[in-house]
């Protein structure tokens, strides 16, 4: 990860413990990334520097319809203003990534092909920190093209426990 990367999320992380609504801050900036990064069209929009940054942060506005705080308003405008569109989804990821750390704890990135409830997420921190043996916050991310299952990421770790990567198993030891 870049030393700008790591800047913009420990900027963003000093925002957010100032308002005084990290949690809410963080959950909206992780939607606005998932929805960047689901969307070509919305993410090539954001990344292109040649288009000017009011024309940018207008299509932000556009996307985002005060579906958000201020705050992370203000944040996701001060990320796609800088030219710093193109690495959205890092910076939030590397935001993230900070807040559980300041808090001593990690952070597991959930890839399954449906949302997970709360009870699931539950389950599953608890699951994942008796393996890691600290506290885990679990940030899901909806994938279509997970078949079945969950790909979970925690660091450098990743336990794959998809449909396919079964299936895949199954079929070499045939």
């Amino acid at each position: 990860m870049s030393d700008q990367i790591t800047g913009y999320a420990e900027a963003l992380l000093a925002v957010a413990r100032a308002d005084g609504n990290t949690d809410t801050v963080k959950g909206e900036l992780v939607a606005v990334a998932n929805a960047v990064d689901s969307n070509e069209e919305l993410r090539s929009s954001l990344a292109n520097n040649l288009l000017p940054s009011a024309t940018r942060n207008q299509i932000l506005d556009d996307v985002l319809g005060g579906k958000v705080s201020d705050t992370a308003r203000g944040l996701a405008a001060m990320i796609v203003g800088t030219g710093r569109g193109a690495q959205f989804g890092e910076i939030v990821q590397a935001f993230v990534a900070a807040s559980a750390s300041s808090a001593g704890m990690s952070v597991a990135t959930v890839r399954s092909a449906v949302a997970l409830s709360d009870d699931q997420q539950s389950r599953l921190a608890a699951a994942l920190k008796q393996k890691m043996g600290s506290d885990v916050e679990v940030q899901v991310v909806v994938d279509p093209t997970v078949v079945g299952g969950a790909v979970t990421t925690i660091g450098d770790t990743v336990i794959d426990g998809s449909l396919r990567t079964r299936l895949n198993k199954m079929r070499s030891t045939l």
